[in-house]
């Protein structure tokens, strides 16, 4: 069974306690057009805990974030965050109430400069010398987008391009980040650099995350706990402790 890289990763600071959830959605329903996909799923989050959703393709993992993100309107159900209802909110409000998702596709602008994508990233936030620190605290997380900062976006590697996608998430300043299939295409140790930046993030900024994830064990090394998704209904709720501790997964997916 793989374990968590605790050399290169801080300890999970998720304990438990009685904090107030940034995320609950209670009984969502969702789909596309009039075909519904996703059924009575149930989430709580709360601050600084990396939440992995784990299933196949076709599960409804990505539906179920992207009607959390205001991407599609819900069936049914509530969306509650950071103490407020969002159900049916636009993805617009919700990236200025706090919330941020990196698609499972390369999304940079490709034409434009790796400062340019950033800068793009954090301009809902009007404080200029805020988004300068949180620029510089991107640069520092991914050090090579420091050394082509000017280099165009879409000439980059695809890790290098998915560490753009979450720098432009990170200028924003988001309370909850929602990654879908993050590890999809790239090489081991890019997974692991940008799994590591998102568990210190959460660690040391608070940082709320929803890793959609295919590759149990590559997400078992940041999660503090873990829902697997089967045609669309959440078929279990445990925490990292609890999946390392099953000899298979087989029976879940």
């Amino acid at each position: 069974m793989e374990q968590r890289d605790t050399a290169a990763v801080p300890a999970a600071n998720y304990n438990g306690d009685n904090r107030a959830p940034l995320l609950v959605v209670d009984n969502l329903q969702a789909g596309y057009g009039r075909k519904q996909v996703v059924f009575d799923v149930d989430i709580s989050l709360e601050p600084g805990e990396v939440l992995g959703i784990l299933g196949h393709n076709g599960s409804g993992k990505s539906t179920t974030i992207r009607t959390i993100m205001g991407l599609g309107k819900p069936f049914g159900g509530r969306v509650r965050f950071d103490g407020r209802d969002v159900t049916g909110h636009s993805s617009r409000d919700n990236v200025r109430a706090g919330m941020a998702m990196i698609p499972s596709e390369r999304f940079v602008f490709q034409d434009m400069s790796v400062t340019d994508n950033l800068l793009l990233g954090g301009a809902n936030d009007p404080d200029q010398d805020r988004r300068a620190k949180r620029q510089e605290l991107v640069m520092q997380l991914f050090p090579i987008l420091s050394e082509r900062a000017g280099q165009l976006a879409g000439t980059m590697s695809g890790g290098q391009q998915r560490m753009v996608s979450l720098g432009m998430a990170l200028m924003a300043s988001p309370k909850l980040l929602m990654l879908d299939e993050p590890s999809l295409g790239l090489a081991p140790a890019v997974v692991q650099q940008i799994f590591a930046t998102v568990r210190h993030l959460a660690d040391l900024d608070g940082l709320s995350v929803l890793l959609l994830e295919q590759n149990v064990g590559q997400a078992l090394r940041i999660v503090d706990r873990c829902l697997v998704m089967r045609s669309g209904r959440v078929i279990l709720d445990e925490t990292r402790e609890q999946m390392l501790a099953r000899e298979s997964y087989w029976d879940l997916f």
